[in-house]
């Protein structure tokens, strides 16, 4: 049965964000909220956690997976970043995008896209997905609250808790939180490219 912290949305207790990266390190799995909606979250390093989100959402191999950072410089110890990259992920973030990359050999390689080998990097602008990076000090696996024949993340907290509380090891209620995806920008050609048109814009690649 999964615990249930009321976290504030703009004023994170610190007591309760080291208890949810206590669970998250003990192997758990978390709901917790981003600046684009409600996602699921274990260690990177979590083998289980990772086939336990696929087996919520029911996800297929070739899904691209998303690691959430602290900053640019964590990033760079998983994802390739060239000058360009560096200078538009920096421009960006923290903010509602998702970054495509090239894995490096520190992403372990059941995270990465299976024929690209590249890895989904975000920085979201949230105050508890950033307390939260920061008390883990390592990169947190990362997929989207979207259930199975769904379109659109769950938003509201207890409705997650009636259909998950039995799927997941703590849910985080940070009141409601609207879906509005991210906006992907792919790295792996000769420019950025968006990829998905989201919440997030760029003047510079419209």
């Amino acid at each position: 049965m999964a615990q249930f912290f009321q976290i504030h949305p703009k004023d994170p207790q610190a007591r309760l964000i080291r208890r949810t990266v206590d669970i998250v390190r003990d192997g758990g799995i978390i709901v917790y909220p981003t600046d684009s909606s409600y996602a699921l979250g274990c260690r990177m390093d979590n083998k289980e956690g990772l086939e336990r989100i696929r087996r919520i959402r029911r996800l297929e191999e070739d899904h691209n997976f998303t690691l959430v950072c602290i900053d640019i410089s964590q990033v760079s110890t998983f994802a390739r970043i060239t000058n360009e990259s560096f200078r538009l992920i920096k421009s960006l973030t923290p903010g509602p995008f998702t970054f495509i990359l090239g894995a490096t050999r520190e992403t372990p390689k059941r995270l990465q896209h299976s024929k690209r080998k590249t890895i989904g990097i975000r920085l979201p602008d949230d105050p508890i997905t950033e307390a939260i990076a920061r008390e883990l000090a390592e990169p947190l696996f990362s997929s989207t609250l979207i259930l199975p024949g769904e379109d659109a993340a769950m938003t509201d907290p207890e409705e997650i808790r009636d259909r998950l509380e039995r799927e997941v090891d703590l849910i985080i209620d940070a009141g409601v939180v609207a879906y509005q995806p991210t906006t992907i920008i792919g790295f792996t050609g000769d420019r950025p490219e968006i990829l998905r048109q989201g919440k997030g814009i760029v003047e510079s690649l419209r």
